[in-house]
């Protein structure tokens, strides 16, 4: 008799541990077409480089299966999202994508990623590394802009205007307005940087500079002069044919 209780305990043990909550968790590899904007970027998993876009590769997929009185027992499955780094020329950025909003083309995954602060990736004429890089009092010397010498020339007729400049800017919370700042008369020409606080790459095509001539008795003039455009062009230059006043 004692034998029998022995195992009705046993069996009544076992179907109560089959009862308790518990959790399964398993590892899938899926196919997945990986490119990017611009391309060339290394994707990473953990620290780990699986490839460089476009680049076709097995993305690990952890599926969690919980058992519980909840769903009586019948497993309730997460599948969790993948973690990507995308590393490009000093840029890194992460991104995570969800499998099972995926669409599954050929027997692969695809994902497509855009990178969003590399704005150099976009127009090549930007250095790497160079987009964002800000002109600043605190650190100055430290951008490339600032070691980018343009050179400036002007002339009039007649000549022996004065000439001023000054920075009118779009993005006053970023790069300030300045007052006008006297140069030399006409001819004017020099090699000189830009050392706008405050001045980047990117934001260089909100930023103007103003060139003003003026001479007694004629009419003032003013150029404006795009600095984005003007880095390109390596020059800012012009020529003011004066104008009487009265004329």
């Amino acid at each position: 008799m004692l034998k029998k209780l022995s195992i009705i305990a046993a069996v009544a043990l076992l179907a109560a541990s089959c009862k308790s909550p518990y959790m399964e968790s398993s590892t899938v590899y899926e196919t997945t077409r990986i490119t990017s904007d611009p391309a060339g970027a290394t994707v990473l998993i953990d620290g780990k480089a699986v490839g460089k876009t476009p680049c076709t590769v097995k993305l690990p997929t952890k599926i969690t299966t919980e058992y519980s009185k909840a769903n009586d027992f019948k497993g309730t499955k997460t599948v969790h999202p993948w973690q990507l780094t995308f590393s490009k020329d000093g840029y890194t950025e992460e991104a995570e994508f969800d499998p099972q909003m995926m669409v599954q083309t050929g027997g692969a995954y695809s994902i497509d990623y855009t990178f969003t602060n590399a704005a150099y990736m976009k127009d090549p004429t930007i250095m790497a590394g160079e987009a964002d890089k800000m002109v600043s009092r605190d650190k100055p010397g430290e951008t490339a802009l600032e070691s980018t010498i343009i050179r400036w020339y002007f002339d009039s007729e007649p000549r022996g205007a004065r000439i001023y400049w000054r920075v009118v800017s779009s993005i006053p919370q970023v790069v300030k307005n300045t007052n006008e700042t006297y140069l030399m008369t006409t001819p004017y020409e020099e090699t000189r940087g830009f050392n706008i606080l405050g001045l980047t790459y990117e934001n260089s095509r909100d930023v103007t500079i103003e060139i003003k001539a003026s001479k007694q008795g004629y009419e003032d003039q003013v150029k404006r002069f795009n600095v984005r455009q003007a880095i390109d062009q390596q020059e800012i230059s012009g020529f003011f044919d004066l104008v009487p006043k009265g004329y």
